[in-house]
């Protein structure tokens, strides 16, 4: 997975030669451009296929309908034209199926003996096709008995004609948007078979005759049927039974008659729009209305009394109703209210919000750092109230249990600036704080994005179902190489991109090295020069005594000097431990970041043997080394300091915990330049170092991903026994 990485470019048709690949996901990677290569359809392992919110364009290709085993297909928030491919309808195993927001036209594509369908689609839960430019009829062959589904999203197309009455076939439907399009008719008599549909959206149509009869849908939330052409009804009797329903908006629907007291005292109701209609004779809320209950609009219709006039606490609107229009009326209620604040943002946990410098922003828990931001689009929330704080402490509470049981490295959340947008959806901007640091390195963002575009985490059926949509992440905390970093928790879901063809690159690298190595038997041995002044008294006790080390390039640090480049080794700063000890990031008075490896108690080594490693290290310059920087000697303390090379290590890319994409050609050119640094240090260092523990984990590559060999501090001078012992290793790894 690569998203929230900031690739840009387009998606090469050599994809397809990774054919191993489980799981592509790439969204949120807006940068990512031009058509998709038909090659995708190559990967025939493929069961996730993500691009959320990339800039892809052009026909979705129709060798995705050969991809059998895929289960989650989000293409949605792109720039795809042209009809849905009927080869689609191939995907039996499909469970998640995501096109909307994009440029699509044409007709819904069903099976007719000789093409496949949609309809085919029998195990898929979800048909998510809003926000396009779809046409025609809504087929009364896409639907039948056999669909599982239980999202149907339709909304703000260019649909015609009727609503199907084989709609009524899909009992297993819990969602059904269909509104913002042209359809006509009347609403299917069997529509109340859908029992355990909890929203309902037909708004915004032309529909024709009767207000549909809702009887028997008693689990239904939400429910929109504003602005469509109706004839004349009368208020229906479900309005009382409907025991579930939280909002009934019904403006503009030619409703007439009076409504019932009993209507406002239905538990969970808060949101009331009838306005625009007929209703007339007197208004009465009863005595037990919904605690809930908030709004009811009820503007330009025909009431002529309210019976509790001085003692009401909702808002209620009946401005245009002949009450208002008495003479020397001057109730609120007869005037349209102000605008209400119902912003919401997560207060801090019982502490005080410190001052944060440029960039970084207080967490929850009163932390600066860099968040991973987004915002989440609730496309069919069971709710309509944005005032309940609790409505958002229990998606913040979802969210953190959820992150912990991923193992996800976060330190807290924080939602706000809640709104509706004018596809009615819900949207709440979201902040995830990294932990321990103040950074996400690529592996935490790359799982967080992971999570959101996977719908791998799922609220609670009142938010229902969501797209998440990601800004761009600037402030990546890259991981060191040549560690075993214990800093991270970050877990790793799914298959990663690039894991078929690492293997193929590692064994290219080691077939280098075999290759020098076997070739370095049969030359004559070299001599291992000794340093031309050996200072047999320079140590932490008596460095006064000797001379002090012959360095090339590297200069000493004092304790007090790297403490203070480290914030005086701060939790923040560790980013890693090895063998060697702990390794803390840096920065020098010039802005340039340093890697240093602190030893730690028990495994220093005595000032002679310090002395003549830092020699031999200052010694090695090349552009495919990790270069040495200086040390420190001082206060009892033994320190490496390097070059920070900010993209981690070859093993990480390789397996995609890095986020960085590694295409056939920047694969092999790493590759070489790793053979490079180790001939540098083989043959060309003075003296030559024979490296004892080549491993992809001991590749780094810097911000250009140019490959730089680390680690080779606990190397020796070459000589006839290290050159079997290589050998040996890289044909026993082959193998």
């Amino acid at each position: 997975t690569l998203s929230s990485m900031k690739l840009v470019g387009g998606l090469s048709g050599d994809i397809g030669q990774l054919t191993e690949l489980q799981i592509l996901d790439l969204s949120y990677n807006s940068g990512l451009t031009g058509s998709l290569t038909s090659q995708i359809g190559s990967l025939k392992k493929l069961t996730n296929l993500l691009l959320v919110g990339c800039g892809f364009t052009g026909p979705i290709p129709d060798s995705i309908g050969t991809l059998e085993r895929l289960r989650y297909l989000s293409l949605n928030s792109n720039g795809f034209t042209g009809p849905i491919p009927a080869s689609l309808g191939n995907l039996q195993n499909l469970y998640w199926f995501d096109l909307s927001d994009n440029k699509l036209t044409g007709n819904l594509p069903v099976s007719n003996g000789s093409n496949p369908g949609l309809d085919m689609l029998t195990n898929a839960k979800h048909f998510h096709f809003g926000d396009n430019q779809l046409s025609g009829n809504i087929p009364s062959g896409l639907f039948n008995s056999n669909m599982t589904l239980i999202h149907l999203l339709f909304e703000n197309n260019d649909l015609t004609g009727p609503i199907p009455s084989t709609l009524g076939l899909v009992t297993s439907l819990q969602v059904v948007r269909l509104d913002r399009n042209g359809l006509t008719g009347n609403v299917p008599s069997n529509i109340n078979n859908l029992i355990n549909v909890t929203e309902m959206f037909l708004s915004n149509n032309r529909l024709t005759g009767l207000v549909p009869n809702l009887t028997g849908m008693n689990a239904l939330n939400y429910l929109d049927l504003s602005n469509n052409t109706f004839g004349p009804s009368v208020v229906p009797s479900w309005f009382t039974t409907l025991r579930a329903l939280t909002t009934v908006k019904m403006q503009s629907t030619n409703l007439g008659g009076e409504l019932p007291a009993e209507f406002f005292s239905i538990p969970q109701l808060q949101n009331v729009d009838l306005s625009n209609n007929r209703i007339n004779g007197t208004l009465s809320i009863g005595s037990n209305p919904s605690t809930q209950l908030q709004l009811v609009d009820l503007r330009t219709n025909q009431i002529a009394s309210f019976t509790q006039r001085r003692q009401y606490s909702i808002d209620l609107i009946l401005v245009d109703n002949p009450l208002c229009m008495e003479s020397g009326v001057t109730d609120k209620y007869c005037s349209l209210p102000t605008t209400t604040n119902t912003s919401y943002s997560t207060p801090p946990n019982n502490c005080v919000p410190p001052s944060c410098s440029s960039g970084l922003v207080s967490s929850p828990n009163c932390r600066c750092a860099f968040p991973y931001m987004g915002s989440f689009f609730f496309k069919a929330p069971s709710f309509s109230s944005l005032g309940n704080s609790t409505i958002y402490i229990s998606l913040q509470n979802q969210l953190m249990e959820f992150f912990r049981k991923a193992n996800f490295p976060v330190d807290s959340v924080a939602l706000n600036n809640p709104s509706r947008n004018l596809d009615d959806y819900l949207v709440i901007n979201l902040e995830v704080f990294p932990s321990p640091g103040p950074s996400f390195n690529r592996t935490g963002i790359v799982g967080l994005g992971f999570a959101l575009s996977n719908q791998t985490f799922k609220p609670t059926r009142d938010f229902n179902t969501y797209v998440f949509m990601s800004a761009n992440y600037d402030n990546f905390l890259p991981e060191i190489s040549g560690t075993e970093s214990n800093k991270s928790k970050s877990s790793n879901t799914g298959i990663i991109i690039g894991s078929a063809v690492g293997g193929c690159v590692v064994v290219v690298l080691l077939v280098v090295i075999g290759m020098y190595a076997f070739s370095r038997r049969k030359q004559p041995q070299r001599t291992s020069q000794q340093p031309q002044q050996p200072f047999a008294h320079w140590d932490q006790t008596s460095k006064s005594t000797g001379d002090v080390p012959q360095l090339k390039g590297a200069r000493a640090f004092t304790f007090e000097e790297l403490k203070k480049y480290t914030n005086n080794f701060s939790e923040i700063n560790n980013i890693g431990a090895g063998g060697y000890g702990m390794v803390y990031r840096g920065s020098l008075p010039n802005g340039q970041l340093i890697a240093i490896k602190r030893a730690r108690q028990g495994s220093t080594q005595g000032g002679l043997e310090f002395k003549t490693e830092i020699e031999l290290l200052s010694r090695v310059h090349h552009k495919n080394v990790v270069g040495l920087i200086g040390f420190c000697f001082d206060q009892g303390e033994q320190m490496l300091i390097y070059e920070y090379v900010v993209n981690g290590t070859l093993k990480d890319s390789l397996s995609g915990k890095s986020g960085i994409r590694l295409d056939w050609a920047r694969r092999l050119k790493i590759a070489l330049g790793a053979a490079r640094g180790l001939q540098y240090l083989h043959d060309l260092a003075d003296p030559p170092i024979i490296h004892r523990d080549v491993k992809t984990n001991n590749i780094l590559l810097d911000d250009r991903l140019v490959a730089k060999v680390a680690d080779f501090g606990l190397s020796k001078p070459m000589s006839g026994a290290n050159i079997t012992h290589i050998t040996t290793q890289v044909k026993g790894t082959m193998m």
